[in-house]
């Protein structure tokens, strides 16, 4: 009999980046991580805000993110909480991704961190900065699905 399927499990979401970028595409990447923060992943206890993934000598690397140690799984190492995590990309991905942050202007977000099957994963976004009309406009259309919604139910 076949395993069921799991279904990722949240750790930790950057739902400033859908506000301040268009997501133009989503790649999914592994981490290399230090056995304290696997902990502390597992706990609840990582953020994305203020976080940034950067291409340097054919790699990519997670910058900003913060993992908050915990009191009991670090006491024979000195955690940094905030330091740069390489991310585990195949080649082709590499490539399409330098290509489209060095020419076309784009940059790479981080959005999600979640476990699947046993493994963390972040998911990237390939994204362009939105303007601050961009903005309101977004704003503008939500709170108007959202009144038409209400209108719709009070007729039924």
């Amino acid at each position: 009999m076949a395993k069921p399927a799991e279904t990722p499990r949240l750790i930790a979401e950057n739902r400033k980046a859908r506000f301040d970028y268009f997501i133009e595409e989503r790649y999914e990447a592994g981490l290399v991580l230090q056995g304290w923060e696997v902990k502390s992943m597992r706990a609840g206890r990582a953020q994305l805000k203020e976080a940034y993934v950067y291409l340097k000598g054919g790699a990519a690397y997670l910058f900003g993110a913060h993992l908050s140690p915990l009191a009991s799984s670090s006491t024979h190492v000195v955690a940094d909480p905030i330091r740069t995590r390489k991310l585990l990309l195949n080649k082709k991905e590499l490539d399409d991704l330098a290509g489209s942050v060095e020419q076309d202007g784009y940059t790479l977000v981080p959005l999600e961190l979640y476990w699947k099957a046993g493994r963390a994963k972040l998911q990237i976004g390939l994204a362009k900065g939105k303007k601050q009309h961009d903005k309101r406009a977004v704003e503008k259309d939500r709170d108007w699905q959202r009144d038409k919604h209400r209108l719709m139910k009070l007729r039924r």
